[in-house]
């Protein structure tokens, strides 16, 4: 588990960093007196409990809790103040807990067992690609919108590609074959390459998308997918290979061959 606590005042930041001391040792735990250090940390490692003063300068706790949802929308925002004038504002980010200052023992460890996102959401992961059949790719159990079909197509050929940067060149050819200029179908997968980066930001998927300089890839390890399941534990995944893969893409046809071949093992492995 990774905390950030956040508080101008020194001797309630110590306080608290007692407290997690004792109740977490194992955890990673991040102090700051500045709202806008603890926000730079927070851009560099995913957050799952916050701490926040409410009241500090140069960015209050309110609009600390903000960002950092931004960031992480699971992010467990448990806010520290003097008073509840602030508790509206907290419900309304759907913050995870509420402390009066200064806090002991007992309440941190009550906030801490009753997140409003445990730590075991970790275990899943938000996105899933379905292969086997027609292909399809849901965040949080819901059918992603692209504003262009072949955006969609991108990501398909970039699940396929297992993980590998794929150059546009490569995804030009996939797409559209040997079918008009390429310098406009260059221009149109500029488009395309857009859409999918604002279409992923507005989904928070930050770090899905690997990109280098003309070529793009998918982090394997941060998707769930039928294929990539089935290819790592065979015969144990609770995915099955039945002959059909990507079903709406010509492209795919190549592959068949390959996953017919290891579906066939599978089989011979699985009857002796």
């Amino acid at each position: 588990m990774t905390i950030l606590a956040v508080d101008d005042d020194s001797t309630s930041l110590k306080k608290i960093k007692g407290i997690l001391a004792k109740a977490l040792p194992e955890a990673t735990c991040y102090f700051f007196d500045e709202s806008l250090a603890a926000l730079a940390k927070a851009r560099e490692e995913e957050i799952d409990v916050a701490f926040l003063d409410v009241e500090m300068p140069e960015l209050s706790g309110i609009d600390l809790g903000r960002y950092l949802k931004e960031l992480n929308p699971y992010v467990n925002l448990i806010y520290l103040t003097e008073d509840t004038n602030y508790a509206y504002e907290a419900m309304k980010l759907h913050a995870s807990g509420y402390l009066k200052k200064p806090g002991n023992d007992k309440d941190v460890k009550g906030e801490l067992e009753s997140l409003r996102y445990p730590e075991m959401r970790k275990k899943f992961k938000r996105v899933f690609a379905q292969t086997f059949g027609n292909f399809e790719f849901f965040v949080d159990g819901q059918p992603v919108e692209f504003k262009y079909k072949r955006t969609k197509e991108i990501v398909a050929l970039l699940i396929n590609n297992r993980g590998a940067q794929t150059t546009n060149g490569e995804i030009i050819a996939s797409l559209w074959e040997d079918d008009g200029d390429p310098e406009k179908k260059l221009s149109y997968l500029c488009n395309l390459r857009q859409d999918l980066q604002n279409t992923f930001n507005k989904l928070k998927l930050d770090g899905i998308l690997l990109k280098q300089r003309g070529s793009m890839a998918i982090a394997k390890d941060r998707i769930e997918c039928d294929l990539y399941d089935w290819l790592d534990n065979g015969n144990d995944s609770k995915y099955k290979y039945m002959g059909d893969y990507m079903n709406q893409y010509s492209w795919s046809e190549f592959y068949h061959a390959e996953l017919d071949e290891i579906s066939y093992d599978l089989e011979e492995d699985a009857m002796k």
